[in-house]
């Protein structure tokens, strides 16, 4: 609970301050930014930007990736969904999601996929649980099955194929690829398909980093070239349930009363 606290007290101290909520807000509208494409829509020197980011990092709520010499930027909706979760979804979660859905088809009747520059996704969260045991949680056909509804079956090596099966006998797998790179209890990159149509720009692919972190592990969780606007925003929804329910079972042994697992995911929807 102290913990939870410090994090929630992180997380004000960084919203409080109207330029890291406008970084934010750039970071909602395009996410993985560099630190010069956010400097660009503010009027402050880049060390000044830069102090922002670190002080939205240490709250957690960007998460910093590098590729090659950049650091992109990715927004982390955990903070934010905890102060959600404790002062706003006992009450009025019905009414604000109304308002939501209306908003969002708004937008998406103004403009058409083929317009965007579709983002990768990135979700973080926070484990109390050692590496080996998120690798397992990932990777055992048993263990996937208890949090996901789906049992993950592959034998892991570079080149191999694996499988998102139903656990409801039918043999049925709704989501494969193959195994792009394995390194645990470290890394895993996999290919993300649901149709075995040819996509212009190849198949989607997820990253999972897990790493040590002040006596637990973070799980980072990239989603990447993502066809269309529509399995980004069913990936944003989906993911977070996953990861949530995931989290649960390695913290307390049990998986969330609900079933988060059923995460649409639409290659091409």
């Amino acid at each position: 609970m102290k913990d939870m606290e410090a994090d929630l007290g992180l997380a004000f101290k960084a919203l409080a301050d109207p330029t890291r909520r406008l970084l934010l807000d750039q970071l909602r509208r395009r996410d993985g930014q560099t630190l010069g494409e956010l400097c660009g829509n503010i009027s402050m020197a880049r060390q000044s930007v830069t102090q922002h980011l670190d002080v939205l990092a240490s709250a957690h709520l960007v998460t910093v990736i590098r590729r090659g010499r950049e650091r992109l930027h990715f927004l982390n909706p955990v903070p934010i969904h905890a102060i959600g979760e404790r002062w706003i979804s006992a009450y009025e979660v019905p009414r604000l999601e109304t308002l939501s859905a209306i908003k969002h088809q708004a937008e998406d009747s103004a403009m058409t996929n083929s317009s965007l520059n579709i983002p990768s996704y990135v979700y973080v969260t926070y484990i109390q649980a050692s590496a080996e045991d998120v690798w397992n949680a990932l990777t055992d056909a048993d263990i996937s099955a208890r949090y996901w509804g789906h049992a993950n079956i592959s034998d892991w090596q570079p080149g191999s194929p694996w499988e998102h099966r139903r656990v409801d006998g039918s043999g049925v797998s709704d989501v494969y690829g193959q195994v792009l790179s394995a390194d645990p209890p470290n890394e895993l990159v996999i290919t993300f398909e649901d149709s075995d149509e040819p996509r212009e720009h190849g198949s989607s692919v997820v990253r999972f980093r897990i790493e040590p972190h002040e006596g637990i592990v973070r799980l980072t969780v990239r989603h990447e070239n993502l066809p269309n606007l529509d399995m980004r925003n069913g990936i944003a929804q989906g993911w977070p349930a996953v990861l949530a329910n995931l989290k649960s079972l390695l913290e307390t042994g049990a998986v969330l009363p609900t079933e988060p697992w059923n995460m649409p995911v639409g290659e091409h929807s």
